[in-house]
């Protein structure tokens, strides 16, 4: 059934995708009250939404998408909706810092099964010509559900209460989950499924060893994955964007909470759709890979950002950048992944998706995170009036990093197109 509705696949996956980023964002909307209420330092709140989210989500990725080249892709999306949705009702009961560490763990356990599960759904319904375009609109969840976390904080929440929020959301969750336990999955060709079939008898130390042959046979997928952590070095540091702008910059709450999520919205919508398309397209037309947006991408955005950190509250300058900054991440999202599906062996998408999403979410998201938190406290303790913006340049030059490693997936993959061409002419001759 799947395959013969595959935009509609791609809509349900793109709605639990907002939903899910909505639970995991709402509790940045909130950050001023929830700081407040449980009384948290940066660095506690630096490691709710890193260190202590990726020590589950970052292991259950890689799990998640072990048992997603094996078994039914569908019913694990629905186990792992019902998990993180339980979870978010649960944040709302939450009475200081140890209770949220321990919803929020749970919370990242549950999401771990989206991403690897729902890529791979897409790279069974979409071919290589769409494959970027699909996974953009997927990705098109993370600003939509960011983004509407700030809006609904800045709304919702202003009567309910940040608690309030999250229990509603959490229901939301419940009842989406139990009706998708009973959707079926039958995307997979005959080749596909004989070798899940395949997969399912393995162990997962032979599997782990194949995803390490397969990294060794192909430099590009670690090019890729590299580039990707780098590139998420910048929402590490949005983490921190409205205590930024709050403490330092002297915005309203409420305020700028809205702000932040139109912006989300309209730069992660515009990122996520345009740059999906654009790369199919240019990929099509041209003889440039995958890597070549990204690249451009990053060239544009981070001077913008670098520069608005220095800008006055009400510049358009500062808009400009976090617009930049919000943009930035998700306009690589369909031909990052889109990447990884091309060099991966089909048997192992999702595991290696998973793997990509361990790395960045231990480097980037977890260490990162922290890494924001700690300078912060340590700069503010050391007198420097503004420890957050620097922090935001701190994470701007990081950030660069990420076009090391697309122009080295970009030249890996001239190479290899080079190679290719030289063994169909060596075989041409031996005919």
């Amino acid at each position: 059934m799947l395959k013969l509705y595959p935009r509609a696949v791609l809509a349900a996956l793109l709605l639990i995708n907002i939903l899910g980023y909505i639970d995991r964002a709402l509790i940045l909307g909130f950050s001023p009250q929830i700081t407040g209420d449980l009384g948290l330092t940066n660095t506690q709140f630096g490691l709710l939404n890193g260190a202590i989210w990726v020590l589950s989500y970052g292991v259950m990725a890689v799990v998640c998408g072990s048992l997603a080249d094996r078994y039914s892709r569908t019913r694990l999306i629905s186990i792992g909706m019902l998990i993180w949705s339980v979870c978010t009702a649960a944040s709302g009961l939450a009475d200081n810092f140890s209770h949220m560490v321990l919803a929020r763990f749970l919370v990242a356990t549950g999401e771990a099964a989206l991403v690897p599960a729902g890529t791979a759904l897409l790279a069974d319904l979409f071919d290589e010509k769409h494959r970027a375009t699909a996974n953009g609109l997927f990705f098109m969840g993370i600003p939509l559900g960011i983004g509407l976390a700030y809006l609904l904080s800045g709304t919702l929440g202003a009567g309910l209460g940040w608690r309030g929020t999250f229990f509603i959301l959490g229901g939301v969750g419940v009842v989406i989950a139990v009706a998708l336990w009973f959707v079926k999955d039958d995307a997979r060709d005959a080749t596909h499924a004989s070798r899940v079939s395949e997969m399912s008898r393995l162990s997962p130390m032979t599997q782990l060893l194949s995803i390490k042959r397969a990294l060794a046979d192909r430099p590009v997928l670690i090019y890729a994955i590299f580039a990707f952590v780098g590139v998420q070095f910048c929402i590490a540091a949005n983490y921190f964007v409205q205590l930024w702008l709050v403490r330092e910059m002297a915005a309203d709450p409420a305020s700028i909470a809205r702000q932040i999520g139109v912006l989300q919205i309209v730069a992660g919508i515009i990122g996520a759709a345009c740059g999906g398309f654009l790369s199919d397209w240019i990929v099509r037309h041209t003889k440039a890979s995958l890597a070549f947006l990204p690249i451009v991408a990053l060239c544009l955005c981070l001077p913008l950002m670098a520069l608005s950190r220095f800008a006055e509250m009400g510049q358009v300058l500062l808009y400009v950048g976090l617009a930049a900054s919000f943009l930035l991440p998700f306009s690589i999202y369909g031909s990052a992944i889109g990447l990884l599906q091309q060099e991966s062996p089909v048997h192992l998408r999702s595991s290696i998706i998973g793997l990509q999403m361990l790395s960045l979410n231990i480097i980037a998201l977890a260490i990162g995170s922290f890494f924001a938190g700690w300078l912060s406290d340590f700069l503010a303790a050391s007198g420097n009036p503004t420890p957050l913006r620097w922090v935001m340049l701190t994470f701007d030059g990081l950030t660069a990093l990420a076009l090391i490693g697309y122009v080295g997936a970009a030249r890996a993959l001239r190479l290899g197109r080079s190679l290719d061409g030289a063994a169909l002419s060596a075989s041409a001759a031996a005919l």
